[in-house]
Formats: C-alpha cells, sequence, structure tokens
C-alpha cells in the first residue's frame, strides 16, 4: 500500500497565518486510505495523521509501512495532508507568490492541517493519532503540545522538538547561500538559482546517512551517491524550500512538551547526523508522561539491509492499544 498515491484536493476558501496574514482559495493536497469509523453522534473516531520526512534520509518509517498501513487498515482511518509551504498543497511555488509567500511557523503548518480536517472531515473531532518522522515529528510535538486534547497517541521517529546545534548551523548556511545570490528576487528563469539548488542539495547531502555510513564509503563511492541525491533535487523549487527553510529555523516547542498528554512512542537512530539521540530523545524520558523510548543502532553497513524487526514489534505492540 502506498499512502503518498491517489492524492486528492480540497481548496478552503481562506486560511490565516499566525501573522495575521490570509490567503484566499488555498488549496490543500491529501490522500486517505482505511475505513472511518464512527461514534454514535457520527463523529469519526480512528482517524490517523501521517507526517512523512521530506525527501532524502533513510526513512525508518518506510520498514514499518506494512505493519502500519497494511495491518491496520480496517482499524485506522489513515489521512496524509502535504503540509503548507509544500508543493502540491498551498506554497510558493503553487501560488505563484514567490518571495512574496508569506512567512509561516510550524504551528501555522498544524493549523493548516487542523482547518483542513474540519472543512473536510467535519465529524472528525478528536484524531486517533499522530505519526510523524523527520521535520514531519516537528508537526506532531507542535500539534500535540499546543492542542494536547486532540489525539489519544503520538508516534514520532528520528526528530526533535527545537532547533538547535548542527541542523540551525546546516539553516543558517543555506539561509546564507540563498541570500547571496542576486537572482533570487529576479522573475523568471536565472542560471545562478539553477546552479544554487545543485549547490544546497550537495550541502543537504550531508543528512542523507548516519556517521557509521558516511565512514564506511570511499570518496568516489560518494561521488556517485551525492550526484544521484542531486538529481533527485533538481526540481526543487527554490522558494518553497526558502520558506520552509525559514520556519524550521524558528521552531522550538521545548517548552510545552511537558502540555502533551497523549500516549506516546519516540524511537530515533544512535548515530544518524541530523538528530541526536542524547538531546533529541532520550531526555523526554523526563519530559513526557505514559511514554515509552527508543534507541536504535544505525545501518551497520550501506550494503547490507538494516533489521528493524524488533522495533517493529515494538510499534505494533503499542499500536495494538488502540485498535
Amino acid at each position: 500500500m502506498n499512502l503518498e498515491s491517489n492524492y486528492d484536493n480540497h481548496v478552503m476558501k481562506s486560511f490565516e497565518f499566525e501573522s495575521g496574514r490570509v490567503l484566499n482559495d488555498v488549496n490543500v493536497e491529501y490522500s486517505v486510505t482505511g475505513v472511518p469509523k464512527y461514534d454514535e453522534d457520527g463523529n469519526i473516531v480512528n482517524a490517523v495523521i501521517y507526517f512523512p520526512t521530506v525527501v532524502g534520509g533513510h526513512s525508518i518509517l518506510s520498514n514499518f509501512h506494512d505493519i502500519i498501513f497494511d495491518a491496520h487498515k480496517d482499524e485506522y482511518f489513515f489521512i496524509k495532508i502535504t503540509s503548507l509551504g509544500a508543493p502540491g498543497s498551498c506554497s510558493p511555488s503553487t501560488t505563484g507568490l514567490k518571495y512574496n509567500f508569506p512567512d509561516y511557523t510550524v504551528k501555522d503548518r498544524v493549523n493548516f492541517k487542523r482547518q483542513f480536517l474540519s472543512e473536510k472531515f467535519g465529524k472528525i473531532k478528536k484524531v486517533l493519532g499522530l505519526i510523524g518522522e523527520g521535520t514531519g515529528g516537528f508537526e506532531v510535538y507542535t500539534w500535540a503540545s499546543e492542542f494536547p486534547d486532540e489525539m489519544e497517541f503520538i508516534l514520532v521517529l528520528n526528530s526533535t522538538y527545537q532547533t538547535y546545534g548542527h541542523r540551525y548551523v546546516l539553516i543558517k548556511a543555506v539561509e546564507a547561500m540563498i541570500d547571496s545570490c542576486d537572482d533570487f528576487y529576479v522573475d523568471g528563469y536565472s542560471v545562478s538559482v539553477s546552479k544554487l539548488i545543485v549547490a544546497i542539495a550537495r550541502l543537504m547531502f550531508v543528512t542523507y546517512f548516519s556517521e557509521r555510513i558516511f565512514n564506511e564509503l570511499s570518496n568516489d563511492e560518494m561521488d556517485v551517491l551525492m550526484e544521484d541525491y542531486v538529481d533527485e533535487t533538481l526540481f526543487m523549487d527554490i522558494y518553497d524550500f526558502k520558506s520552509r527553510n525559514q520556519c524550521l529555523l524558528m521552531y522550538d516547542t521545548f517548552d510545552k512538551l511537558s502540555n502533551i498528554k497523549a500516549k506516546s512512542l519516540i524511537i530515533g537512530i544512535e548515530d544518524y547526523l541530523t538528530f541526536n539521540t542524547k538531546k533529541d530523545i532520550l531526555p523526554l524520558k523526563d519530559i513526557l508522561d505514559n511514554s515509552k523510548i527508543i534507541v536504535i543502532k544505525g545501518e551497520e553497513s550501506f550494503y547490507e539491509e538494516p533489521d528493524y524487526s524488533d522495533v517493529g514489534l515494538e510499534v505494533v505492540s503499542f499500536l495494538e492499544q488502540f485498535d
């Protein structure tokens, strides 16, 4: 089953950002799978919202697609909503606003999805759960801490609750690269902007593997993989990317984590370069009530498929509480 196929669209009459700016005729791209269940008042009670990571990097969640989606499609009604600012939904590129698109926050992204759910599936007063990975986890933490009564569980993989350290420096470096491009604010095609996208992609490649894998590969192997990665990102829109980059730069929900009431399963990889388990994962044991924290080893080798069967069983056990 592929939750990313068979997209549909819904147009919201308007959406107001935290900044106060309002856009009209706001498109929302989404997909669903599974069968909704209703209570006696006609409210959908088994909605699970899915927040995937962005393109690039190794996805833990992809290893659990069968477990989470296929094995639970009769119990859950899965909804994937393309985030505010991302192509498909309302974004700088799809609206044509480019650099004039409103600045947005992670909370704006959450409210964008909450408003969509209310308009499209008005009979969802409370979602069953939120499942997110990587930057998708940013939205899960934000939703669960800002609106703690709106879900029963959260499942977060390889994510964090704030932008700091390595991630902060990486985002600031990309911001400086974009600001150095004189053609960024010039409408129409620009060779320098195209070269900028390639340069950013090569920099972002550092987030693609675990530390162990980076140290295993030769420079020649790294060059081949880097160029493959760059090829995958050539269709990235620089205006979408800059808006998202600015959003992530301001992300910080640490002070509100204690608000979370949902049962929580948090999973991280111990040697992942982008997220640090000692800072991003383990401290949650003392912050989140009713939570379980799991740290797993990363890939032993680039040439061997990692075995996530044990953690897969943990995911199954966790989800069975809500069937």
